[in-house]
């Protein structure tokens, strides 16, 4: 099983919509084309920002398609969780082939699975996987928070389950999980505020709904960490803090969407049950991108 290098800046990528409610897959491809050309690590698509729950079974493979033709090799870290092991696995044999190098799996959501059923859960999982599996960890959205104790059990004990994104919002869990896990699991931010902080006690990077929108930016942060060169890490973080807020004023990807059509980069369109930006949050976000220059 081949284990892609994931590190640095991934970007969850969006999924435009047309005013008639179908995808936009002409503005998809260029926004993959424009996170490769502005020097991101590997892409995320299919997963929370993709509003993959309300895409059908062929806009999903059309999706995956798209992104592989566009990512000149980049890693593909593509979004398969359910609810259900049969769920997962079906979404797994689906988007089966060449183009994912790696799953990325949430933690079972509205089920509230013990810290027990989480292990069993990702222990069956990667039992049938053939391409190696990240982790989500996101209980703002599932209702169940994994506990580090319970990643780092998975990581020493469950072949196949490579690393995790962790969304907590709470640093002291990605810091005991690098501490405790095997030294080549991967700890990923999933909160873009948290990410600096999280890269300095050892995560690799981060899957970023920022970068969506400034991808060279957010690049460049995780880059200069990695580096070492934590004053430039510092300064650009800074200068980041007002969209990484922007971004979450509202249910993501709503905001996010809202910028990239300030930026002329696709529609503002949702599939319902989200619905666009209020006035106040693209007003917001204006301000935010203005004061950035990318507007």
């Amino acid at each position: 099983m081949k284990i892609p290098e994931l590190k640095g800046c991934g970007t969850a990528l969006v999924t435009p919509f047309l005013e008639d409610g179908e995808v936009d897959y002409e503005a998809y491809g260029e926004l993959v084309a424009r996170q490769v050309a502005e020097g991101v690590d590997f892409l995320v698509p299919l997963g929370t920002t993709a509003e993959t729950p309300t895409l059908d079974p062929m806009e999903r493979v059309a999706l995956l398609d798209i992104t592989h033709d566009c990512a000149s090799g980049l890693p593909l870290l593509v979004g398969c969780g359910s609810n259900s092991v049969p769920g997962t696995l079906a979404n797994m044999h689906l988007l089966e082939g060449t183009a994912a190098d790696a799953w990325l799996v949430v933690v079972p959501f509205y089920n509230k699975p013990t810290q027990e059923g989480m292990y069993q859960y990702f222990k069956a999982i990667a039992a049938e996987s053939t391409k190696p599996v990240v982790m989500y960890n996101v209980p703002g959205r599932t209702g169940v928070n994994m506990l580090p104790e319970t990643a780092v059990r998975i990581a020493r004990e469950v072949p196949g389950i490579v690393g995790i994104k962790e969304a907590s919002g709470k640093l002291e869990q990605a810091r005991q999980i690098v501490a405790e896990a095997p030294s080549d699991f991967m700890v990923l931010s999933g909160d873009d505020d948290l990410t600096l902080e999280m890269m300095k006690v050892g995560a690799r990077g981060v899957i970023s709904v920022a970068s969506n929108v400034l991808p060279g930016k957010v690049s460049d942060m995780t880059h200069a960490a990695i580096d070492g060169r934590w004053e430039d890490a510092g300064a650009l973080d800074e200068a980041l803090k007002p969209l990484y807020k922007a971004c979450f004023v509202e249910s993501n990807p709503i905001p996010v969407k809202a910028a990239l059509s300030l930026m002329g980069l696709c529609s503002d369109l949702m599939r319902l049950p989200l619905v666009p930006a209020s006035a106040s949050t693209r007003e917001f976000m204006s301000q935010v991108l203005s004061a950035l220059g990318a507007l």
